[in-house]
């Protein structure tokens, strides 16, 4: 059997417009994280204030949360192409236009638009996978994709941390905004067709929205996807406001150790999602999801009892390796559940769901580890996995063999 990789790149050169989506996410992706670093250090220097910082990550993340609440059927109602080649192009204006812009107030709102357009782009392009890829490369794609995503996210932060350091962050807006045109322009080239057979006829749009929810009610494929992963969030939550203070006061490494530690995750990431699409190859989606919320526990568990930062770091990979693999799958199952007609509304409403959760999460993470320090925030985070592991396998004895579609979930 050919590796994952060789598959993967094989993928690339056999599907064209699938090409074109991979180099266009890989180019925004590196963008956004470039962007990210930059609005943090430039609303840091103009305000010198947590608090600014603190709303500039909230209107970025709250988006997401509406969007799958309340906007979720247009991405099954309108086109797809339209939607997320326009999500470049308002990326594009926002970046432009903070170049420009010089007060906090200014700066947060521009932020909550590109925040408010990634809402729309992400699950647009996660639906319209299936429609560019054959079912049997389905799980590769999508995992190719995700690896894409936590490269720029491993690589981005540090480039745009660079170019601010050595320039300023007016000249990573400019280039954070080419990398939107770019992929927009990469975009246009791919036929709407290929990215949605079928558009939703609304039946008024509050209960298209209500389809949306009740597929998750009537599908135990989703259900398990949407609560064990979600439980998988609250995790992620306590993971990353725990993992600095770990680093420096558990583990007396400092800032050097914080990126050790991210970097460590960063690896394992790239590495179990290039490798999750093998995966479910080799076995039943039903039967390899329980089990990949497991390396991920252990890689938690034994960094947050870790003598030394090295040995946390590579705990961290075996933790990065087990939510690379967690997340192509949570996402195949949404892919290989739902009808073309209702795939844009099922990834906004677990998407929206789960940020909900990560976002309580992290609120909560905060007098955790005042109370109890960082390496029991890390064991409860181990713990929570493995009740996300016993969750799915419970909920999976419900799923039909091989994932199939069921009758009403592609209604």
């Amino acid at each position: 059997m050919p590796s994952p990789l060789r598959r993967q790149v094989a993928l690339l050169q056999r599907s064209g417009s699938f090409r074109l989506l991979f180099v266009a996410t890989l180019g925004s992706g590196l963008g956004t994280w470039m962007a990210t670093i930059a609005l943090t250090a430039d609303l840091t220097a103009r305000t010198q204030s947590p608090w600014w910082v603190s709303v500039l990550f909230v209107v970025t993340f709250l988006p997401s949360v509406i969007v799958g609440l309340v906007a979720g059927p247009l991405v099954d109602r309108l086109s797809r192409k339209r939607l997320i080649v326009n999500a470049d192009l308002v990326r594009l204006g926002v970046f432009v236009a903070l170049v420009f812009v010089h007060s906090p107030v200014a700066i947060v709102l521009l932020a909550a638009a590109a925040g408010t357009a990634n809402s729309f782009f992400r699950p647009a392009v996660l639906a319209g996978v299936p429609n560019l890829v054959d079912e049997e490369e389905l799980a590769h794609g999508t995992s190719l994709l995700q690896a894409t995503d936590w490269t720029a996210a491993a690589i981005g932060p540090v480039i745009g941390g660079v170019i601010v350091s050595v320039w300023s962050a007016d000249v990573v807006y400019w280039i954070n905004a080419g990398t939107f045109l770019f992929s927009a322009l990469l975009l246009l080239r791919i036929p709407a067709r290929l990215l949605q057979s079928e558009q939703a006829i609304t039946r008024g749009h509050w209960r298209d929205l209500a389809d949306g929810l009740g597929a998750f009610r009537r599908t135990p494929a989703l259900l398990t996807a949407l609560v064990a992963f979600g439980l998988a969030m609250i995790s992620v939550g306590l993971n990353n406001v725990a993992e600095i203070f770990l680093a420096e006061r558990s583990l007396h490494r400092g800032a050097f150790g914080y990126g050790l530690l991210w970097t460590a995750t960063g690896i394992g990431l790239v590495l179990g999602s290039l490798a999750s699409g093998s995966l479910v190859e080799r076995r039943e989606l039903r039967v390899a999801y329980p089990l990949v919320f497991l390396p991920w526990a252990v890689g938690l568990f034994s960094a947050g009892v870790a003598p030394n930062i090295w040995v946390a770091a590579a705990a961290m990979v075996l933790a990065g390796l087990g939510n690379g693999l967690t997340f192509p799958m949570t996402v195949l199952i949404v892919q290989r559940n739902t009808s073309d007609r209702l795939r844009g509304r099922a990834f906004t409403v677990i998407i929206s769901v789960h940020n909900a959760v990560l976002g309580l999460a992290m609120v909560s993470a905060g007098a955790l580890v005042q109370s109890v320090g960082p390496r029991w925030t890390y064991v409860l985070a181990a713990a929570l996995l493995v009740l996300g592991s016993a969750t799915a396998f419970v909920l999976c004895r419900a799923v039909p063999a091989q994932g199939a579609v069921s009758g009403e979930a592609a209604t």
